[in-house]
């Protein structure tokens, strides 16, 4: 049982290392500049709060959409199918994007999508 105990605690302790380092990445501007500016061209709802108090990014009258910046693409599938199963829309991703070695966060969201027949939207925004 220790064993279990520690494994966990480094594998958190790790996972904490590396949101650190994401988080202290330098962008253009931050996640919910993105989010405002897409959300209201395709004529959505930002931050609509939830029945448990949970927030989606953006739901338009089909999707319920999660944003996040491209590095954390597995995050967002997960956040993406939860807000579709509280509304019931289709989920979907707005991924942002810095540059051409980005693609590779919008091919792993396809291979997971492919591999277990999730079916979820992806766009893209250019940071």
């Amino acid at each position: 049982m220790k064993r279990t105990v520690l494994l966990i605690t480094v594998v958190v302790m790790l996972t904490g290392v590396g949101r650190a380092a994401h988080s202290r990445k330098s962008h253009r501007n931050p996640e919910a500049y993105y989010q405002k500016e897409w959300c209201a061209e395709h004529g959505g709802r930002a931050e609509v709060v939830l029945a448990d108090a949970t927030r989606c990014d953006c739901l338009t009258e089909t999707n319920a959409i999660e944003f996040d910046f491209a590095p954390k693409w597995a995050e967002a599938i997960g956040q993406a199918l939860y807000y579709g199963a509280m509304t019931g829309k289709e989920p979907g991703i707005v991924l942002i994007v810095s540059g051409p070695s980005d693609a590779k966060y919008i091919e792993r969201i396809k291979a997971v999508a492919d591999r277990y027949g999730i079916v979820i939207a992806v766009w893209t925004m250019d940071e």
